[in-house]
C-alpha cells in the first residue's frame, strides 16, 4: 500500500503512514455504481478497489468496516445496499442463473474463460470483504463443477476452465473462506481436479 503527497514544488514524498491513519479512521466503505452494463462479480476492478479497501480497513484497525454499494443507474431513484445484500442479488440474478449459464455455453471456449473469471472474482471478492456464504460455494461447485451437463461442455470446449474452476473452488475450502464445506463435496471436487489434471496432462497441456 503507498501513497504520494505532492511537495509545493511539484515533486512527491512518500506518505504511507498518513495514508494508514486515514484509513484507520474510516467506518464505512461505500462502492457507487452508475450502470448496469456490469456487476460486481464481472471484473476484478471491484474486488481490487472496494474490496482491497474494506481489507486494509480490516487488516490495520482489527474490525470489518460496515460495507456498501450505490446503485444510482436511475439517479431519481438511487438505492443503498449492504454489500452482502447485493452480492447475494447479483448471485441469484446472474451467477446461478440457468438463463445464463445456458447463454455462455454458446460461446464455447470463451463462454468457460467467463464462468472461471466469474468463480475468481467470487472467490477475490470474498477473501477481501468476507461476503459469501458457505451455501453460495456449494451452490457454485454444484452448478459449474459438479453437474453433468456443464462438465461435458466444458470439457469440449474448454478443459482448462473446469480444472481452474475446481481448484479455486478447493483453494476456497483449504483457505476457510467456504468454512464448512460438505466432506462429499470436497471429495468430489478432488476426484474432478485428478480427472481433468490427467486429462490435460495426456494432450501434453
Amino acid at each position: 500500500m503507498g501513497w504520494i503527497r505532492l511537495r509545493q514544488t511539484g515533486g512527491g514524498v512518500d506518505a504511507r503512514q498518513e495514508f494508514q491513519q486515514r484509513l484507520s479512521g474510516v467506518e464505512v466503505a461505500l462502492h457507487n455504481q452508475d450502470n448496469r452494463e456490469h456487476d460486481i462479480f464481472d471484473s476484478d476492478d471491484y474486488l481490487q478497489f472496494h474490496g482491497g479497501m474494506i481489507a486494509t480497513i480490516r487488516s490495520l484497525t482489527g474490525q470489518q468496516p460496515k460495507h456498501y454499494f450505490g446503485d444510482s443507474q436511475n439517479p431519481a431513484r438511487p438505492v443503498v445496499r449492504d454489500l452482502k445484500e447485493e452480492a447475494l442479488r447479483v448471485f441469484r440474478s446472474r451467477v446461478v442463473n440457468p438463463k445464463w449459464l445456458e447463454s455462455m455455453q454458446r460461446h464455447g471456449y470463451k463462454g468457460g474463460l467467463e464462468l472461471t473469471a466469474t468463480v475468481d472474482y467470487l472467490f477475490g471478492y470474498d477473501a477481501t470483504a468476507q461476503v459469501l456464504e458457505d451455501w453460495m460455494y456449494e451452490k457454485v461447485a454444484q452448478t459449474y463443477a459438479l453437474d453433468p451437463q456443464l462438465q461435458d461442455f466444458l470439457r469440449e470446449s474448454n478443459p482448462w476452465a473446469l480444472q481452474a474452476i475446481t481448484e479455486r473452488l478447493l483453494e476456497a475450502a483449504q483457505r476457510n473462506l467456504w468454512e464448512e464445506p460438505s466432506p462429499e463435496t470436497v471429495q468430489a471436487l478432488q476426484q474432478l481436479y485428478a480427472l481433468s489434471e490427467g486429462v490435460l496432462e495426456g494432450r501434453n497441456e
